[in-house]
Order: structure tokens, then C-alpha cells, then sequence
């Protein structure tokens, strides 16, 4: 698959609008035909992580961000249903901790990192310090920080510091994948009247979402700034169409089995004394009464 329609060139100014469909299918007609693809990823995808485990050098670092009923869960689901969980974390960032507000915004993502050879999902991350703290600049307050530049210059900075901080991790053998699950407004208001409508999904609906709801141009303005200043050579930004919740799936699958291709990974190969070592278990092995 082809991902240019997907990447935020680094240094480029988009606009979500107007560059990005959130409808947009490829030349996918149908929900069964990308799931014949999928099932393949997932695969694929399931042995990639044992050789990532097994070489131990790398680790995955995979970024999902979005508005609410974006599907970030159901992707994750879908994606890594293949993956040996030992492999694997998930975090989900919510709203801090009086623990975490006496410490650096980026402290608690650091204590999530994924080690050398383990994939680590971040389901929401630090980029809603650039993003929620923006668009509700009274939590910004609630940081103790001692000092706070004035005309909008803290998010300069704070983009900078995540592109540092993104740089380090890459340079330490944390390759970082950052998905935006981009869902239109009106999809939105449907799958949102879904969850109110359907009893076994009343759970996944807060009130709190419709207010959120409320500020969506805000969000697609702090989320355009954000991609225009942290798409980077070494984290780039992914913007999926996720109005289709399979072809979201298809398309993000594809990015990470291709990002780990690139990795050229291989089984980690044994010393001559280790191979020495195992013919001599192996004799001891068939010796056995």
C-alpha cells in the first residue's frame, strides 16, 4: 500500500479539511475485501514481533491519537489481536494524577516506554499536553509550573521538546509510529447516538464527550498546529481516514508491518561454543533411556 496520502510531510503546513478525507478508501470497495488484507497484516505483523522480541535491539513505540469515537481501542484490538502479549503493553493516558502533576508532563510516558523487543502502545500520550491543555488553558495552571511564556509560546516550546525528546528515542532504538484516526464530525454525532441507543454500549458514552464535542474546531486547530510542528524525518505524523472502522484498521496495519520490514530484523545467531553446546544437548537429549 501506498502511504503517501496518509504521511505529514516533514515541514509541511496541512490542513485537516481540506488535505484529508475522512471517508477516503483507496481502491478498497468493501468491508470483506480489506479484511482478507488485514488478517494477512496481522500475521505478518505477529511474526515481525517475535524476531523484534527474540533480536532485542529495537523497540516499537506506536502513538494513537484522535477525537472521541475515533475507533482507537477497536484498531488496537484489531491490529494486535495476532501479537504474543508478552510483546506487548498498552497505557492509556487520562487525566493526570496529583503524582504525575509534581512531575515533568513528560514523566509519566517516560515510565511507559516499551523495553528492546516489546511493542508499547500509547492510546492517547504527552501530545495532549499540546492538545487538551490547549484548547482548556485553565489545566495548564494546575501544572505548578514557574513560569508560563505568554502569546501561545509555551506550545513552541513544548513542541520542541517533543521533537528532542522523539529524536533521543529514535537515536536509542525506539522507532516511533504516530497515528491520527481522523473521523469527520458527522460520524462522530453517529456513532455517539449509537452508544446512546444500544445497551450494551451505554457504557463507552460520558456526558463529558458531547461537551467535548463542543469544541471541535478548537481540537482540528491545535491538532494541525501540532502535526505541522512535530511531523518530523524521525517521527512522522500518519493522518488515517477512520470514518470506516476496517479500513482504518487495514491502513494502520500495513504502516506498522512496513515500518518493521524496514527494520530488516533477523534471528539473533549463536556463537560457535553456544552451537557446541547444543549438539552436546542434544546428544545427552537422545542418549536418554
Amino acid at each position: 500500500m501506498n502511504h503517501d496520502a496518509f504521511i505529514v510531510r516533514p515541514g509541511a503546513k496541512i490542513s485537516l479539511q481540506k488535505d484529508y478525507n475522512p471517508a477516503y478508501k483507496d481502491d478498497y470497495q468493501n468491508k470483506a475485501e480489506a479484511e482478507i488484507k488485514l488478517q494477512t497484516d496481522v500475521e505478518r505483523l505477529a511474526e515481525y514481533q517475535n524476531i523484534l522480541y527474540a533480536q532485542n535491539t529495537y523497540a516499537l513505540l506506536v502513538i494513537f491519537q484522535a477525537m472521541d469515537a475515533a475507533g482507537k481501542d477497536s484498531t488496537i484490538k484489531h491490529v494486535m489481536s495476532g501479537v504474543n502479549p508478552q510483546g506487548c503493553q498498552v497505557f492509556s493516558f487520562k487525566q493526570p494524577s496529583a503524582e504525575e502533576l509534581d512531575h515533568d508532563y513528560l514523566w509519566r510516558s517516560m515510565k511507559a516506554l516499551p523495553e528492546r523487543g516489546r511493542v508499547g502502545i500509547f492510546n492517547r500520550s504527552y501530545y495532549e499536553e499540546t492538545l487538551v491543555v490547549r484548547v482548556h488553558p485553565e489545566l495548564l495552571k494546575k501544572q505548578q509550573l514557574p513560569y508560563i511564556p505568554e502569546d501561545n509560546r509555551i506550545w513552541q516550546q513544548r513542541f520542541e521538546e517533543i521533537n528532542n525528546f522523539e529524536k533521543y528515542l529514535v537515536n536509542n532504538g525506539i522507532i516511533i509510529l504516530k497515528f491520527f484516526l481522523n473521523v469527520s464530525k458527522s460520524e462522530q454525532k453517529k456513532r455517539f447516538l449509537a452508544r446512546i441507543e444500544t445497551p450494551e454500549k451505554n457504557w463507552k458514552f460520558s456526558a463529558s464527550d458531547v461537551v467535548e464535542r463542543a469544541f471541535w474546531d478548537d481540537y482540528m486547530q491545535a491538532y494541525e498546529d501540532i502535526f505541522n510542528h512535530t511531523s518530523t524525518e524521525s517521527a512522522p505524523w500518519y493522518i488515517i481516514p477512520a470514518d470506516r472502522k476496517w479500513f482504518t484498521r487495514l491502513v494502520v496495519a500495513d504502516i506498522i508491518c512496513s515500518k518493521l520490514k524496514e527494520l530488516n530484523l533477523r534471528y539473533p545467531t549463536v556463537s560457535e561454543e553456544h552451537h557446541r553446546q547444543l549438539l552436546k544437548a542434544k546428544q545427552l537429549l537422545e542418549n536418554e533411556d
